[in-house]
């Protein structure tokens, strides 16, 4: 017995810190009141500005509170913000702009996800010296933290354990207080059973006050609180665990000619493919095919930007992973230069499918995509010929401004204009090359960011801006019905402006279709 009484006790404190200590683990567990209150508050601001809200006014202040809190960390963790950290920090502001004016969903989306890619890239940024990472390092490393946080969602409540058992002096009267609550709510709950039995009136006000209660929404609110609070608190135990490293060992690289061989029979195909496109496509010929030109032209867009896709990787791979060779640059550069004409092709073939078939959101996208594949296709070759070329940074914010310009451009808006302005065949543009258009089942969809075009012109075709029927009586394809669905969409959106939703795309649609009612 005496043995078993002088065993030593388990080190809990060693079983938890198990994983590397650093100064910032060290920091932060020293510091647990604050890191544990700052993501407490931050969780319920964050649960403010977003349950159920993608799109309202507080999306932007969420950003800047993000920043805020993340930067308040870091200083507490004795991290210093880099000064090249201002992009990251001014790309997720203007995204937060760009969503708070716009109704489209999709760019809405895209917004929420490049604001979590720019917050994990300037997290990552500030944490580690990243200069040196290359583009297949950098992906591991976001999803490798998005993953780690998951994984460190314990860390609340181990880092509490562990500042407890240094020695802090309790406090016995939260122990009282504990010991209260966990007495008082069940007799708090019994008793009041009791009094509802004992009292009809007393009943119904409590069945009244239950009913006042959306006991969905007050679930989804304490989930939110916990989510994210674990979540903030987990980011920031990963990213001071610095489990990833600094330094990025060079890989031996695979022998050119491996390359070469890969790549040559396909430039050479590309070459052959190219030479097609200058003498059917660009001058027009098309007297070995038995189609008309605009048929020919009409075509292939996709595929060639699949194609547009794997010739970036292909060369991107080309000049990392293989040895440097006379040889490969100049297929490489092949390549490339076959790609631009690929690129310019497909471009082409759909500014000619809009012109005849007129503009929707995934013939933007697709040309929005061909343009942003040029200018990284670009970096990459310049790397190819000077390897110091900071070509993740460059592909950062190529990608960054780019997706700024379109998330600010209202591609409904655009798309209302361009095809409302060709229903009449009398008034075809001279750049559209089609019937009128009579598409108005897609017309119905568009968000309220078309409301400042599609509204004045139902108003000029003699819709009723007041009729509120039931929408089952409309038929999104006809002329003379689209527009009373697109209106009782529009008049949903713009009743979920709020103190929190306000938007400003649904708001100015609302002022629209309030004074077109007079």
């Amino acid at each position: 017995m005496s043995e078993l009484m002088q065993t030593p006790c388990v080190d809990t404190q060693n079983m938890v810190n198990s994983k590397p200590q650093t100064r910032q683990t060290l920091l932060r567990q020293e510091n647990y009141p604050f890191f544990g209150i700052a993501s407490g508050l931050y969780a319920l601001f964050y649960t403010f500005c977003m349950y159920r809200n993608a799109a309202g006014i507080t999306f932007p202040f969420f950003i800047a509170g993000s920043l805020f809190f993340f930067c308040l960390c870091m200083k507490k963790l004795e991290t210093a913000i880099k000064k090249d950290s201002v992009f990251y920090m001014a790309g997720m502001i203007l995204l937060g702009l760009s969503t708070v004016c716009t109704a489209d969903g999709r760019i809405i989306f895209f917004n929420h996800v490049g604001v979590l890619l720019l917050m994990i890239s300037f997290l990552l940024h500030q944490f580690y010296q990243d200069g040196n990472w290359r583009f297949g390092r950098y992906l591991l490393s976001v999803l490798a933290t998005m993953f780690g946080a998951i994984g460190e969602i314990a860390k609340p409540f181990t880092d509490y354990a562990l500042y407890r058992s240094k020695g802090v002096k309790k406090n016995p009267k939260l122990l009282y207080v504990a010991i209260g609550l966990c007495i008082m709510i069940p007799l708090f709950l019994v008793v009041w059973f009791l009094l509802m039995t004992a009292d009809r009136i007393f009943m119904d006000l409590t069945e009244r006050f239950f009913d006042t209660i959306d006991a969905v929404n007050i679930f989804g609110v304490v989930c939110s609180i916990v989510l994210m609070f674990l979540l903030s608190y987990g980011v920031l135990a990963y990213l001071s665990h610095r489990y990833l490293e600094d330094e990025v060992t060079e890989k031996k690289k695979h022998e050119s000619i491996l390359a070469v061989t890969i790549t040559l029979p396909l430039t050479l195909l590309y070459m052959v493919f190219c030479g097609v496109q200058v003498f059917c496509l660009f001058l027009g010929n098309v007297s070995l095919t038995n189609m008309t030109y605009a048929e020919y032209a009409r075509q292939g867009f996709f595929q060639l930007l699949f194609i547009c896709i794997l010739n970036l990787a292909m060369v991107l791979i080309g000049g990392h992973y293989f040895k440097e060779s006379r040889v490969l640059k100049i297929v490489l550069t092949a390549m490339s230069v076959c790609t631009y004409v690929m690129i310019f092709s497909s471009g082409y073939r759909m500014i000619l499918y809009i012109q005849h078939y007129y503009l929707t959101f995934l013939r933007i996208l697709v040309l929005w995509a061909l343009g942003v594949i040029f200018l990284l296709l670009t970096g990459v070759l310049i790397h190819i010929y000077a390897p110091r070329f900071p070509l993740f940074r460059y592909g950062v914010a190529v990608v960054t401004v780019c997706y700024i310009v379109l998330s600010f451009s209202k591609p409904d808006h655009l798309i209302a204009t361009c095809n409302l302005a060709n229903t009449d065949d009398a008034t075809v543009h001279g750049f559209f090359d089609a019937d009128a258009y009579h598409d108005y089942g897609y017309l119905s969809g568009l968000s309220a960011d078309a409301a400042p075009v599609v509204l004045p012109y139902l108003k000029g075709q003699g819709y009723d801006m007041t009729a509120t029927a039931p929408r089952e009586i409309y038929r999104r394809h006809e002329a003379d019905q689209w527009g009373y669905f697109y209106m009782d969409h529009l008049r949903e959106d713009v009743e979920k402006n709020g103190i929190r939703t306000f938007n400003f795309s649904r708001w100015y649609a609302g002022r629209i279709l309030e004074s077109l009612k007079k």
